[in-house]
């Protein structure tokens, strides 16, 4: 169970550069509480960090459910993680 956190943590952490460099964000500002709106992130901004990931970890991530929905980091990243973590069986 502990390797599972852990990997979960590290895709978190991949995750999170990807928004960093893609969005062109202040890691600093890159809060688990920061929302996008916060972060000046906007729909296209979106598209081209989900294409980069789908291209750094070689899934398909559709922007439904919950990554539509998600308006803070920590819920964006966790919804990503959790499509990544589904495509690997």
């Amino acid at each position: 169970m502990l390797e599972k956190a852990t990997e979960r943590e590290q895709l978190a952490e991949q995750i999170l550069d990807v928004i960093v460099s893609e969005g062109k964000i202040d890691r600093t500002k890159v809060t688990p509480e920061a929302t996008l709106e916060s972060l000046e992130v906007e729909s296209m901004d979106v598209v081209m960090i989900l294409m980069a990931i789908e291209q750094k970890f070689g899934v398909y991530i559709p922007i439904d459910g919950g990554i539509a929905e998600a308006t803070d980091v920590t819920n964006f990243v966790e919804n990503v993680a959790e499509r990544i973590l589904a495509s690997r069986g």
